[in-house]
């Protein structure tokens, strides 16, 4: 689809405020069908990003473009799960064939960049947002260094704490329960390395997980927990916390070599499902700035992307209208990874409030083949996620029952502003 020209005026049609996977992507698909686009990031590229760097291998169904152009950076895919429950109780889910990317952000997120720079983006670097003004023509952004940008429509992709969806009133805050500390190191596996590069590993406990994510030339390691359970619960840095887990791994035998502090990076997320309304006015926010994240997995790269599209495509349909464009979207969120994400809040609520919940989970993935084939068709693409959750029901109508329970108790969760 091209778009039709908004209007003529002196700035972009639209700009989008931070260059990640949901930003790049909307970029990308704006300015290939020629809208005029300014992709603003606070960071010069290639910059590092701290993240566990997993992705379900459905992106590349989702997004067919990437298939071909992973082959310019160092990537791994993975074929088995390790679950681990806070009681030790443990499982392997093999899924006979590759079923989630590993890459690292730092060059991923410069492929995404290149794709919508060749498409015609404008990409300005160094351009930390901190205010942003909305009036009826169009939305002011303001960087810290004195700079101005204007457009009629902005795509907030700027973060967890998104100083666009924060000034213009989508999102005035997340509560401490909504929100996930995960400290987390990668480093090069000539210093550290997984002793199973074809397992990706998983332990959860009490409001918390850990993982081990082997990539090609490195490996990602990390703890994170929910930011109010850490605050009330935890008493030693994010770092102890990190250099503990590493001994105790390779106590284990799971990895060889030392926890490195230079390369190790706490950073937060949105594990407390998504906004009820992402989009507001002249703005639509994407990505971790919306709450786009599974809050049991903790995955935010597929969805931030899938939310980039959606909103680049409502925006072109709409042909410059505001209004149109941010219902639009919420609509084609909704309906392609909602249910998802409020789903994945009510499960981690569930399993999250009682640790026998989650062993029981864990050793049911073991028993339960034809379930556990039908989330590895998820994960990898061939259905989609109403067709696995309608088919999981109807196979178990107890779980069937606790979940419509927690959903009631929950009543459709919905962040609190603060």
């Amino acid at each position: 689809m091209t778009i039709a020209a908004f209007s003529p005026q002196p700035y972009p049609d639209v700009i989008v405020v931070g260059a990640g996977p949901a930003g790049a992507t909307a970029a990308r698909f704006l300015a290939s069908a020629g809208a005029r686009v300014t992709l603003l990031d606070r960071a010069e590229f290639p910059r590092n990003k701290p993240c566990g760097g997993g992705i379900s291998l459905r992106v590349l169904r989702r997004f067919p473009y990437l298939e071909t152009a992973l082959s310019r950076i160092a990537t791994h895919t993975v074929t088995r799960l390790y679950l681990e429950s806070p009681c030790g109780a443990a499982t392997v889910v093999d899924a006979g064939e590759p079923a989630a990317l590993m890459i690292r952000r730092l060059e991923f997120d410069a492929l995404l960049v290149s794709f919508a720079t060749a498409a015609g983006a404008s990409l300005v670097p160094a351009a930390d947002i901190a205010q942003a003004r909305e009036d009826v023509d169009g939305v002011t952004l303001t960087a810290r260094d004195g700079r101005e940008f204007r457009a009629p429509i902005v795509i907030a992709a700027d973060g967890v704490h998104s100083v666009v969806a924060r000034r213009t009133g989508i999102n005035r805050g997340w509560p401490a329960s909504a929100i996930a500390l995960d400290s987390m190191e990668e480093t090069p596996r000539r210093d550290l390395r997984d002793l199973d590069p074809s397992t990706l590993w998983v332990s959860y406990g009490r409001m918390g997980y850990s993982y081990v994510f082997p990539k090609r030339d490195h490996v990602n390691i990390g703890v994170g927990h929910v930011l109010s359970y850490f605050r009330e619960s935890i008493d030693r840095s994010p770092y102890e916390l990190q250099r503990r887990f590493v001994t105790s791994l390779r106590e284990r035998g799971i990895v060889a070599g030392e926890s490195v502090r230079r390369n190790f990076t706490p950073f937060l997320l949105p594990v407390g499902g998504p906004l009820e309304t992402p989009a507001r006015g002249r703005v639509l926010a994407v990505g971790d700035a919306a709450g786009f994240v599974n809050a049991f997995t903790a995955e935010g790269i597929y969805y931030a992307m899938v939310s980039g599209d959606h909103a680049a495509q409502a925006v072109l349909r709409s042909r410059g209208d505001a209004r149109q464009a941010a219902a639009a979207y919420c609509r084609a969120c909704d309906n392609e990874i909602g249910s998802e994400l409020r789903d994945s809040v009510i499960i981690q609520r569930y399993l999250f409030n009682d640790p026998r919940r989650i062993a029981r989970a864990i050793l049911g993935a073991d028993r339960a083949g034809a379930i556990t084939n039908l989330v590895r068709d998820l994960i990898v693409g061939r259905r989609s996620y109403p067709d696995v959750r309608r088919r999981i029901l109807a196979r178990s109508p107890a779980l069937a029952f606790r979940t419509a329970w927690e959903y009631l108790l929950s009543r459709r969760p919905k962040i609190s502003r603060i």
